[in-house]
């Protein structure tokens, strides 16, 4: 199933009750993982505005949902280059937003027994060294920091499908669902 969204619950209750709550915003799949869903949502923003609303009207979903992360750019992938060069290509789209600020890449993978070994750190520090390449070219470079940095780039991988997204600390702050790190 093509997915823009991936849930984590902390148990298989709720699991069940996550399930049952995001299917209400678009279609839910069980993934081979534990405890993880992928749901694909018809607009990531509408998504999101959807969950703040929720979390101040009432959070104890979150009681039974431990991560939530919406995808801004999704693709498939074969091999551990193919991941690279268009987890590279998106990430460089994006650069630009990065000038002159810090910033950070998170890689969440799930794997499972695919002949694509991807290794976080790994990829990680690739996609950071794409970023500091492409800025470095514009003249306005931006630098990787770990703490409170004014972007973090998170990617996600459930199985042969990855997802990315890009989030300031003002977006953090104000959807505190997203756990990034």
């Amino acid at each position: 199933m093509d997915w823009n969204v991936i849930a984590t619950a902390y148990d298989e209750r709720g699991l069940r009750r996550a399930r049952r709550f995001l299917s209400r915003y678009g279609e839910v799949a069980r993934t081979g993982f534990h405890n993880v869903l992928v749901v694909q949502v018809p607009d990531v923003d509408t998504f999101l505005q959807a969950m703040a609303a929720v979390l101040e009207d009432d959070a104890s979903i979150f009681n039974d949902i431990s991560r939530l992360m919406p995808a801004h750019a999704t693709f498939s992938f074969a091999s551990a280059a193919e991941f690279e060069d268009k987890a590279g290509a998106i990430a460089r789209q994006w650069a630009d937003r990065l000038a002159d600020g810090s910033f950070h890449v998170r890689l969440h993978r799930r794997t499972g027994d695919m002949p694509v070994k991807l290794r976080s750190h790994d990829e990680e520090v690739f996609l950071d060294s794409v970023i500091l390449q492409h800025l470095s070219g514009t003249g306005r470079p931006g630098r990787v920091k770990f703490e409170d940095p004014d972007y973090v780039l998170d990617v996600e991988t459930v199985g042969a499908r990855a997802g990315m997204s890009l989030w300031s600390r003002e977006d953090l702050t104000r959807l505190p669902f997203l756990r990034v790190d």
